[in-house]
């Protein structure tokens, strides 16, 4: 598979991601939180890095890019939206952009709700989504900036991708999430197989995602939601939980 995607753990509870285009080598990682970490990790992993992807403007996110940018002579890439509240970018990005790890083509999506400008970036082969704080496995973002109503469109903006398609998030959420999905949908049988396999790697001291969209079409009471309304009392349900 062209896209070699391996997890970084940083601050407390983050997910930086690394990709590697096993065609040319090229390297990437999205949201670096830190740097120190992510720094050791590439240089386990030869020592280059290519492109830097930043998915929104929260620290927790941004807060290693500039120092990786210095070491590693990376370009930086972000959304247009908010480069004035992030790291310098290279790269603006806008909606239905293009943007290249190598020889792998992602898209960039507009996802505004948790920040007005958020991006996720959808890499084709093997299917990925890199989606920040947009959507969680068995939970989605804060509202922060947006509306119920951007987060309702920007999450159905990935109803046309497939089943298959790994969700890259940026936060180790999973377990903490699995008590509202379970509230919001006691009965949802594929919602207890996936709590009971969360609890199993949470145990084992085991990442949980990557997810995938056809696992979260029927776990995530956020993306099960039927209409905004429904969404919007999901979200102000979850935010007092």
């Amino acid at each position: 598979m062209p896209l070699d995607v391996q997890a970084i753990p940083v601050l407390s509870d983050n997910y930086a991601w690394f990709l590697r285009d096993t065609e040319t080598g090229t390297t990437a990682v999205v949201d670096p939180g830190e740097a120190t970490p992510v720094a050791d990790f590439i240089e386990k992993e030869g020592g280059r890095l290519d492109l830097i992807l930043l998915t929104h403007h929260h620290h927790d996110h941004t807060g290693g890019a500039e120092a990786l940018r210095q070491r590693y002579h990376a370009r930086v890439a972000g959304p247009a939206a908010e480069q004035q509240r992030m790291p310098p970018l290279d790269i603006a990005l806008h909606d239905q952009d293009s943007i290249a790890v190598g020889a792998c083509i992602g898209t960039v999506i507009a996802v505004p709700g948790h920040t007005l400008g958020h991006i996720c970036y959808d890499f084709p082969n093997p299917p990925s989504l890199f989606c920040g704080d947009t959507l969680f496995s068995l939970g989605c973002g804060r509202l922060f900036e947006g509306t119920a109503e951007q987060m309702f469109e920007s999450l159905h903006k990935l109803d046309a991708l497939p089943d298959t398609t790994r969700v890259y998030c940026g936060h180790e959420y999973t377990l903490g999430n699995s008590a509202f999905a379970l509230h919001a949908e006691p009965h949802n049988a594929a919602l207890k197989e996936r709590v009971a396999e969360v609890r199993r790697l949470q145990a084992e001291n085991k990442p949980t995602v990557p997810s995938t969209l056809g696992m979260e079409r029927a776990t995530n009471p956020f993306l099960r939601a039927q209409n905004v309304q429904a969404f919007a009392q999901l979200r102000r349900e979850k935010d007092t939980f």
